[in-house]
């Protein structure tokens, strides 16, 4: 049977339980400084110790980000938080510094680093230089195509390759993203995205307006591979990463369980179909629409979600009268509805809102 990782996003302790009891073998998650998701829930020290308590128990591995960019005053400090996550026993320290790589493998050399996918490693000479600094596993940038991870895997075959099959895509190259630092002062390098690609834009060109399909030009659907894990495990891919640690338990919970199934199928040699259930089941959890990403050579126009860069939800209906005098609108259902749902009127403008009264008939 073929090995391989299921690593899930713990942004909050709820979190962390979610991915435990659906079947992850491994959880990566924040402390309150130095991770790439400065507005996540993240875990404070007392948290951390109980969140490795937790997964140990159960088998999973815990991980646990420093990969942001280091200021040279920092070091010190970050070198004493990462003594403390050595001694409280996590597994593996994700890093993006390479000064901060260097002396964490002086000073801690039994300590597994795992090279950030903020690092931008999407090809061979990348990974050489990340193997050169001690790094035992790699995550690969989201750019990278299954061509270009199983070219990597043959050359390093001893290596752990990370690369993410679920969830959110930026626009810009791993790591490499100055957008949000250039036009707010919130550099993504140090954790603190403004996500200004999930904006509305508009396209020029000599001088003159183009008109476009939508307004969000810039924001990327989320990626699923939850079709082709088993054509990402034969081309090498051994750790497979869901995005996400600013997203709900409830959220983690259903990527995780789907993603078990699929990894199941994969090593056992299986075919694996998505249960339509679970399907509509995560579509209504968080969905931006779903591309295949780059591991399958998605590009241009069929990458984006130019309409809305926000949850879309499922189909619902559609509104067949509105009373104007009652203030009331009559919908043809076609998926069930309750009171305290979230709903969107999509038209020439969107309006959302929480249901808080529903009339039959």
């Amino acid at each position: 049977m073929r090995k391989c990782e299921l690593l899930a996003p713990a942004g909050t302790m709820d979190s962390l339980i979610a991915a435990v009891q659906n079947g992850a073998d491994a959880v990566y998650l924040g402390g309150s400084r130095f991770g790439a998701r400065a507005f996540a829930g993240n875990f404070d020290t007392k948290e951390i110790v109980e969140a490795i308590k937790y997964a140990h128990l159960y088998g999973v591995k815990v991980y646990v980000t420093v990969n942001t960019l280091m200021y040279e005053e920092e070091m010190n400090e970050v070198l004493g938080y990462i003594r403390f996550l050595y001694e409280k026993g996590v597994d593996a320290v994700i890093l993006q510094d390479v000064g901060l790589a260097t002396l964490v493998h002086k000073c801690f050399p039994e300590l597994e680093m795992h090279a950030s996918t903020q690092m931008h490693i999407h090809n061979i000479e990348g990974v050489r230089h990340a193997v050169s600094l001690g790094f035992t596993r790699v995550v690969l940038a989201r750019e990278c195509s299954l061509e270009e991870i199983k070219r990597v895997h043959d050359e390093f075959p001893d290596l752990e390759l990370e690369v993410f099959c679920y969830g959110a895509l930026c626009i810009s190259y791993s790591g490499q993203c100055l957008f949000s630092s250039m036009i707010g002062g919130r550099s993504g390098n140090r954790g603190e995205c403004a996500q200004g690609c999930r904006l509305p834009y508009e396209l020029w060109k000599n001088d003159e307006r183009v008109e476009t399909k939508g307004d969000y030009l810039l924001s990327p659907k989320d990626q699923n591979a939850l079709s082709f894990t088993d054509q990402m495990l034969d081309h090498g891919v051994y750790s497979f990463k869901i995005e996400g640690r600013m997203k709900r338990p409830e959220y983690v919970a259903t990527a995780v369980k789907a993603f078990r199934k699929a990894l199941d199928a994969a090593m056992e040699g299986k075919e694996y179909k998505d249960d339509p259930k679970d399907e509509k089941q995560r579509l209504s959890i968080f969905n931006r629409g779903f591309s295949r990403g780059y591991l399958k050579g998605t590009y241009g126009s069929t990458l984006m979600s130019q309409y809305r860069p926000n949850h879309q939800g499922i189909y619902l209906g559609s509104i067949t009268e509105i009373d104007r005098r009652t203030h009331k609108a009559s919908i043809l259902l076609q998926e069930d509805l309750r009171q305290g749902d979230g709903i969107r009127v999509v038209g020439a403008e969107d309006e959302g809102f929480t249901l808080n009264f529903l009339y039959q008939n």
